[in-house]
């Protein structure tokens, strides 16, 4: 199903900069009031790849100076590419919302763009046109990969991490603590031999796209662009391929986190509410003294319910409520329930009290707890987090996860690698 490729990637050299003062999150989650730190805080930073310093200069420009900006550093030798192609292992070690060290471990490689009818690259949200303008704006100019999509596998006994994890046997490419305080060490696969067994591996397995729909759909409609311009080139062309970061879904570190809710408009509400709206649920309540005894309370009592639809409420009281009842044979996932039985059944926040600002979708349990016992909100609502089969099932029915209902974390910086159009794949 999904063809991976080797390439020669595009690095910083590490020995002229510090690369965690140059790598960058991704574009779109870059504040407006942060650009100018990043671009001030190196001369080399990537951010000068992909965004401008100003935003009210975004809509305007038409992005020229990426390749005159690539075409410096490559000369100057910021920027090189390496020898000989491979695959990019990257391992990152870092800390989730809730203050828990983890370890994520995936791989950079070029896929073969495929349309997502064929089923073999799969959405799980839907995208907005203006973005994917802007984006197209910078394929044109710097015809070249500068992000990469993030897309997630299925490899339920964590077969292909022994292979991946061979990079790390000696000395890593390149190590980078971002502000953040994660660490990323990158390095390269380049056996033919293991290669090939990512290559087969991969061979079997569809592909979801947890973050980076927009430069994805971006790279489809450059391809088919450049088909119309060039229709001799082939199935070969750099345009067929896009870079990519895999991941397997259910390895321990890649965190597929919660979105909360946090009723912000509306009151607590009484016993005899809870009782009338929620028939078939069943409830428990527990102590909670403090918010930084959520994260092993909702462990203790949340997460072993991931096999019904369960949730937990707190309303800053001292007392943590967990209501469940059993899955029903529909497979309709437990935030939709949630939202019809819970946010609209007990809050009475219709689609547009809820479009109004009703809730907020917080990713920190605890830092939701925080503000709860602050002021802010009357009740929050905390959730299990999706499972990677949930997520496999419902894009492989061609349907897309509800809005706000589950996060990828780690994000992944731009600047660790970058693939050029300057050679087939």
């Amino acid at each position: 199903m999904s063809e991976v490729r080797p390439f020669r990637a595009l690095r910083y050299d590490t020995h002229r900069v510090d690369l965690g003062r140059v790598i960058v999150p991704p574009y779109d989650v870059i504040a407006a009031e942060d650009r100018e730190a990043f671009f001030d805080r190196d001369p080399h930073n990537a951010i000068r790849l992909e965004l401008t310093r100003e935003l009210k200069d975004q809509s305007t420009t038409d992005y020229a100076q990426i390749p005159e900006t690539l075409a410096e550093w490559r000369s100057a030798g910021v920027l090189r590419r390496d020898s000989q192609p491979g695959l990019y292992p990257l391992r990152q070690r870092f800390t989730d919302p809730d203050g828990c060290e983890q370890v994520r471990q995936g791989f950079f490689a070029l896929l073969r763009l495929e349309d997502y009818e064929r089923r073999i690259v799969r959405p799980h949200e839907r995208t907005l046109e203006g973005p994917k303008a802007d984006r197209l704006k910078v394929l044109r100019a710097a015809e070249a990969n500068l992000s990469s999509v993030f897309t997630l596998y299925e490899d339920r006994h964590d077969e292909l991490a022994a292979v991946i994890g061979k990079a790390f046997d000696g000395s890593p490419l390149a190590t980078a603590t971002d502000e953040t305080g994660m660490l990323h060490e990158l390095a390269q696969l380049a056996d033919p031999a293991d290669i090939a067994a990512v290559r087969d591996f991969m061979a079997d397995r569809p592909l979801v796209i947890a973050d980076g729909h927009h430069r994805y759909e971006t790279a489809l409609n450059y391809r088919n662009e450049k088909r119309k311009e060039q229709p001799e080139a082939g199935p070969e062309a750099p345009w067929e391929f896009i870079l990519v970061y895999l991941a397997n879904a259910y390895a321990p570190g890649t965190l597929l986190l919660p979105i909360h809710r946090l009723i912000v408009k509306g009151g607590v509400p009484t016993e005899a509410a809870w009782s009338d709206r929620l028939p078939g649920w069943s409830s428990q309540a527990v102590s909670i003294t403090s918010p930084e005894e959520l994260p092993a309370l909702l462990a203790q009592h949340l997460a072993p319910l991931a096999n019904r639809r369960a949730f937990a409420v707190d309303d800053a009281s001292g007392s943590l409520r967990i209501f469940s009842k059993p899955l029903e044979q529909d497979g309709e996932l437990t935030i939709r329930v949630l939202h019809r039985e819970v946010i609209a059944g007990v809050f009475g926040l219709d689609e547009a009290a809820v479009a109004k600002g009703a809730i907020d979708y917080p990713k920190s349990a605890v830092q939701t707890a925080v503000d709860l016992r602050r002021g802010r909100g009357a009740v929050a609502l905390y959730l299990n987090p999706l499972a990677p089969e949930d997520v496999f099932r419902v894009t492989e029915a061609g349907d897309v996860l509800p809005q706000k209902s589950t996060f990828f974390y780690p994000k992944l910086p731009t600047g660790l690698v970058f693939r050029l159009h300057e050679e087939p794949g």
